[in-house]
């Protein structure tokens, strides 16, 4: 007995001897390479939940009172998850181009999960040939400027009965939602522009119920994202595991009953394609690598309607508020259209190219109210330096282009609505001035810019074209509210009412 003691007092101490000096060495080479990293500054964490506690609403607005206090490049430590947040067009600049390689991949978990499915979204696909090849498809089938003024029919359609539903509430001086309206408007031309139709909507069940709540879930905060291992539990006990299951379960089946439609043979065709059959024919054709299938065009249309609804929506809205707000610009915009279409009637899309002054306004309001005011996320393939500080592999990216473009760094009375500082200015908002990157920029630029400006441009043109517009009774334009919502697109929180007084031209 006593022989077996000493035996396996012997082993456990041979045993300690080894493992301990070889973890101390491990310990001791993790500190050593730690200390020669040089991370940037960051903000005091508490055990477990980090820097959770220093978020406030509106997201971007917080993080943007962080980088005032620690700098524009902070390291933020997210549950088990390392981001860093950029506030500076400099440090952006080396994310979205020097470091463009290296910071192009998408964090694995966030956005639209794959759950039961077998596609992934493209805007939040990790980098790699899947995605190059999708891209490519956005890029040159689906959102071209010839494609995309191959839409122009369907999105004119779409204002001039958007401005005949507001004229009827002008003829009883009757307030109108401007909010609902724009929100409406966007969704019925990426409806009529990716299926094709408008009048059937009733029979495909309640689209706009589907597709808002896909888009609270993309914003919603996910345990799963930020506690790997034990997050889906708490993510399972508030229920957002149950809604993002049925949400996507609902986007699916919707999407195939699209589908379904456009194969079938007995079909109605209006002159010109939609995405689907665009995308149905590049898949009977196979003319890229990656063969196309049903899930990849779902993906497609996924990232359509999510990222092209609300964004496009929330930009007419901002510019709406912003030009009632501010009197003498709404009055300069107004002649300048009036004064070139005269007694058309209406704004066409030949027409956009002769309203310089109304581009001003479209920038300007671009630049205030970034659709996206944190870029969606990227996630470091490898390690690099950015602005001096490493950023190690696996590390989440935010651009916090709202910040960067409210920095009186770049920008004169950078909180003041005023169209003319574009005036001579040939900052450029398609991700070459980092000043100004309300469409992201490098490998994960947006690749509907065409699609949304499209809309954009017309649908306000026509609003400033047809109407003059009042605050209603008793109303003054100080009373407008202009908190922002929290989300992944930037809301005004209240919606925006105005009286139409019908132009007569």
């Amino acid at each position: 007995m006593k022989m077996v003691f000493l035996h396996t007092t012997c082993f456990w101490l041979t045993f300690v001897s080894v493992l301990v000096p070889l973890f101390l060495l491990k310990l001791a080479r993790k500190l050593k390479n730690q200390n020669r990293n040089k991370f940037p500054p960051s903000p005091p964490k508490l055990p477990i939940i980090g820097n959770f506690h220093q978020f406030g609403e509106p997201l971007h607005r917080s993080l943007w009172e962080l980088s005032k206090q620690y700098g524009p490049v902070i390291l933020l430590h997210l549950g088990n998850v390392p981001t860093v947040v950029i506030s500076s067009a400099e440090a952006a600049k080396e994310v979205l181009k020097t470091h463009d390689l290296d910071l192009c991949s998408r964090p694995p978990s966030v956005g639209i999960r794959r759950l039961s499915y077998n596609y992934l979204d493209i805007s939040f696909a990790p980098y790699g040939e899947y995605w190059r090849e999708i891209r490519k498809v956005c890029v040159l089938e689906l959102f071209s400027v010839n494609r995309v003024q191959s839409f122009g029919t369907s999105r004119a359609g779409e204002v001039a009965a958007m401005i005949d539903s507001i004229s009827e509430s002008a003829v009883s001086n009757t307030p109108v939602d401007i909010s609902r309206k724009l929100l409406s408007l966007t969704e019925q031309i990426i409806f009529k522009v990716a299926f094709g139709m408008t009048d059937k909507r009733e029979q495909l069940g309640n689209f706009e119920t589907i597709i808002f709540e896909a888009i609270d879930m993309l914003s919603s905060f996910s345990a799963t994202d930020y506690f790997p291992g034990v997050g889906w539990i708490i993510d399972r006990l508030t229920g957002l595991h149950g809604r993002l299951e049925k949400s996507f379960h609902d986007l699916d089946n919707f999407y195939q009953k699209i589908i379904d439609e456009h194969l079938d043979t007995r079909r109605l065709k209006s002159g010109h394609e939609d995405i689907i059959d665009v995308l149905l024919k590049l898949e009977r054709e196979g003319l890229h690598s990656v063969h196309l299938t049903k899930d990849h065009i779902k993906a497609i249309l996924m990232d359509l309607f999510l990222a092209g609804v609300e964004t496009s929506a929330a930009t007419l809205n901002w510019a709406m508020t912003e030009l009632v707000r501010n009197p003498e610009s709404m009055k300069k915009v107004q002649e300048e259209i009036r004064s070139y279409v005269g007694n058309k009637g209406k704004v066409e899309e030949v027409d956009l190219d002769h309203f310089p002054y109304h581009k001003m306004v479209v920038k300007e309001t671009l630049r205030l109210y970034t659709p996206l005011p944190l870029l969606l996320p990227r996630q470091s393939m490898h390690h690099c330096k950015i602005h001096g500080y490493d950023i190690l592999p696996e590390t989440r990216v935010f651009i916090n282009a709202f910040a960067i473009a409210r920095d009186p760094k770049y920008w004169e009375k950078p909180d003041e609505f005023f169209p003319e500082r574009f005036i001579d200015n040939s900052m450029d908002f398609r991700g070459q001035s980092f000043e100004f990157l309300p469409f992201g920029g490098g490998r994960r630029g947006c690749p509907g810019i065409h699609m949304g400006l499209s809309t954009v441009d017309l649908a306000l043109a026509n609003l400033l074209y047809s109407f003059d517009w009042e605050l209603p009774k008793g109303m003054k334009k100080e009373d407008i509210n202009m908190d922002e919502s929290s989300g992944l697109a930037l809301h005004k929180k209240s919606a925006l009412h105005l009286v139409p007084i019908k132009y007569m031209y």
